[in-house]
């Protein structure tokens, strides 16, 4: 049997155990495949047989550094969304004839910037945002993992932040 082969061996005999380890750091088993899918795909490189004594623990550490680095990106995406999705305070009183106009262009400006997105980073926004639907759902509408569209919700929210921004630059 040749390296690969044992490598893939020996990666299909623990791949349960390690989607039970990365699902225990994680919280969730379809994250928890991404990145045991991922550390397969780093195990799977060359590396010298003699600088790996056990390479189960190897393979087992990869798995929970991927796992840790996947749950800080996730949690730190949490955060960045949650600043972004918090109400802004209702008035009392009625917005002027110029708030407006300025919130008027505003939502011209992100409608522009949603219609720059590609078409799956747009269809995650607006379901999330507009439809409410939880990441799982939108992931299994769009057949791709929560992670994936977590990435996709993030990367089009700063897109239109950043389409306001320049606009208030110009201004």
């Amino acid at each position: 049997m040749n390296d690969e082969q044992q490598k893939l061996e020996l990666y299909l005999t623990h791949r349960g155990e390690l989607i039970n380890y990365a699902a225990g750091i994680l919280g969730c088993r379809a994250m928890a495949e991404d990145v045991v899918q991922e550390a397969y795909l780093r195990f799977d490189r060359p590396w010298d047989r003699s600088e790996i004594a056990t390479p189960v623990g190897y393979l087992f550490r990869i798995v929970r550094n991927l796992a840790v680095d996947w749950s800080r990106r996730v949690a730190l995406e949490r955060r960045h969304v949650d600043l972004v999705e918090e109400p802004p305070a209702i008035a009392e009183s009625r917005a002027t004839p110029e708030e407006e106009v300025s919130h008027r262009q505003e939502l011209a400006l992100v409608m522009e910037a949603l219609t720059e997105l590609p078409e799956r980073s747009r269809q995650a926004l607006e379901m999330h945002r507009f439809g409410g639907l939880t990441l799982e759902e939108i992931g299994r509408r769009l057949r791709v993992s929560p992670a994936l569209v977590h990435g996709l919700i993030h990367k089009a929210l700063i897109h239109c932040q950043a389409k306001l921004r320049s606009s208030h630059l110009k201004n």
